[in-house]
């Protein structure tokens, strides 16, 4: 799980940011928000600071979150008010395939019809 967030955290280019919850749907863990964040507070040399929190909320508080909006801001995103415009910066991840349900799944199963009493 691990290493695919890390590689879609990688993704995410200069200039560019992402929400918690679209790497974790991108690493194929849609949900496991809190696993990417996890994964950037144990990993070194990933870029932390492009992953934002939903609507480009700057989740970090106090020094950390300075320097996230600086080291944003260095590589050109821009604001409205306290937060990164989307509009502008957000990198959307390539649609992934879904897998088709198999005909045995729980979804497709027929109903079987009443036997008649004899």
């Amino acid at each position: 799980m691990r290493e695919r967030i890390v590689a879609a955290i990688r993704k995410v280019p200069h200039g560019h940011v992402s929400s918690y919850g679209a790497i974790a749907k991108a690493a194929g863990f849609p949900g496991a928000a809190r696993q990417v964040a996890f994964t950037l507070h144990s990993s070194a040399g990933l870029p932390w600071h492009r992953i934002v929190g939903a609507g480009g909320e700057i989740k970090l508080r106090g020094e950390s979150a300075f320097e996230q909006r600086f080291r944003l801001e260095s590589e050109g995103v821009t604001f409205r008010g306290r937060r990164v415009n989307m509009r502008v910066h957000e990198f959307k991840f390539a649609a992934t395939r879904k897998r088709r349900r198999s005909k045995n799944s729980a979804k497709t199963k027929r109903k079987s019809k009443p036997r008649a009493r004899a």
